[in-house]
């Protein structure tokens, strides 16, 4: 095999492989940290908190507020946990 070929066929490779990490983000969602957040102050783990903190995954940062605070959730803790849905799990 030419050394071209190889190296053509490496870097084809390594560009699905990044690709495909990249084309995932909602896989690095943290839904569970929203809901625990929310559930820490005080919200009750029911599906509209799950469905709220569904949307800060999607990026709605506004819906997923405004559906916490509808479950009971204090506006600086809704903002805080909407923005932790985004992030990779721990």
């Amino acid at each position: 095999m030419r050394t071209s070929t190889r190296v053509a066929g490496v870097l084809a490779g390594l560009a699905l492989t990044l690709g495909g990490t990249l084309a995932a983000p909602a896989a690095l969602a943290d839904i569970p940290a929203c809901t625990n957040m929310a559930t820490q102050a005080g919200a009750d783990a029911t599906d509209e908190v799950t469905a709220a903190c569904r949307r800060g995954v999607s990026g709605d940062l506004q819906g997923c507020v405004s559906g916490l605070t509808a479950a009971g959730v204090p506006g600086g803790a809704a903002n805080g946990a909407c923005r932790m849905a985004a992030y990779e799990p721990r």
